[in-house]
């Protein structure tokens, strides 16, 4: 598992070996964090980054590009619609899939938003507050 935070917007994310995830607020340091809401954090799976990538024709896609807070792998991330599911120390809650933006035709190039479409990851919000570390795996809850 991979961790960021995107201090500014339109800025480039910020790799993390830590960050502390906060109950209706989101993760420390990251810009949608003041916000609250549903989008509190965002996850996308490794295996959906390489579809992607095929569907471009590329080797492979630099995560950081997508813009999204926690990448994981071996878990189907929708399969966590209405659900809870604890990362590290924090639990979350699924609130929608991550539909992609216009910024991915900017970092992905031509074609980046629609190979996007349907592989873009999920939003949550923080419901503990807790630690996330790099690596920690994801515990569904229920």
């Amino acid at each position: 598992m991979k961790v960021t935070i995107r201090p500014y917007r339109k800025q480039p994310p910020l790799m993390m070996t830590e960050v502390n995830a906060i109950a209706e607020v989101g993760l420390e340091g990251d810009h949608y964090a003041s916000k609250g809401g549903k989008r509190q954090v965002t996850l996308i799976s490794q295996e959906h980054i390489n579809a992607v990538a095929s569907f471009m024709g590329k080797e492979g896609i630099d995560p950081l590009l997508l813009r999204r807070n926690i990448v994981t792998s071996g878990i189907n991330l929708l399969a966590l619609k209405n659900r809870r599911f604890q990362i590290g120390q924090a639990i979350l809650e699924y609130t929608g899939e991550c539909h992609p933006c216009s910024r991915m035709e900017e970092n992905l190039g031509r074609g980046g938003y629609n190979a996007m479409r349907g592989h873009g990851g999920i939003t949550c919000r923080v419901i503990q507050s807790g630690r996330i570390t790099r690596g920690d795996s994801i515990k569904v809850l229920d």
